[in-house]
């Protein structure tokens, strides 16, 4: 399963665009991003939270939804400080799609890498192992097998060895 996608638009206009493809797509669509469910991972449930993001402590509900697996669609100028620290934060997680008309994450277009996800790959690609390559990047091991997943996503591979041959034929382009 590929991440869930996280979509920081500047229309309201755009944002129902996605909003309708992640509905047909079989996502249940919520607005706002305060999370009442008691399950941590939100992943399977495919639920799709949006609205408008205006202040510092929306930021953070909506980087704390995208992190337990909901797909977000938040409305922000993204140039303002509010709109350039939920990019930040959503960037920490994974790719964050900033036009409406982009494919969701997993497509074959959007290979897309954040850092961590880079400075994983390389190791891995180097011999080390996963729980080497966590401890040496100051990540939880739950969290590098997580962002590693999410680069297989990103590639359309299933193995972890496949999107290390993948991120070494995209680092050599």
């Amino acid at each position: 399963m590929s991440a869930p996608p996280r979509y920081v638009l500047s229309s309201s206009t755009e944002a129902n665009a996605v909003l309708r493809r992640l509905a047909r797509d079989g996502w249940t669509i919520r607005e706002g991003f305060a999370l009442t469910e008691a399950t941590w991972d939100l992943t399977a449930a495919r639920l799709a939270l949006h609205g408008r993001v205006t202040d510092a402590d929306t930021v953070a509900l909506v980087a704390l939804a995208a992190a337990r697996g909901a797909a977000v669609v938040a409305v922000v100028d993204p140039t303002g400080d509010v709109g350039r620290a939920l990019v930040d934060d959503l960037g920490r997680l994974g790719p964050v799609l900033r036009h409406g008309d982009v494919d969701p994450p997993g497509s074959p277009i959007d290979t897309v890498l954040v850092p961590e996800q880079r400075a994983l790959l390389d190791r891995l690609a180097n011999g080390e192992t996963i729980a080497a390559a966590a401890a040496a990047e100051f990540l939880s091991l739950r969290t590098a097998n997580r962002r590693i997943a999410q680069a297989r996503a990103a590639f359309g591979v299933r193995t972890t060895r496949e999107a290390v041959l993948a991120y070494l034929r995209q680092r050599s382009r």
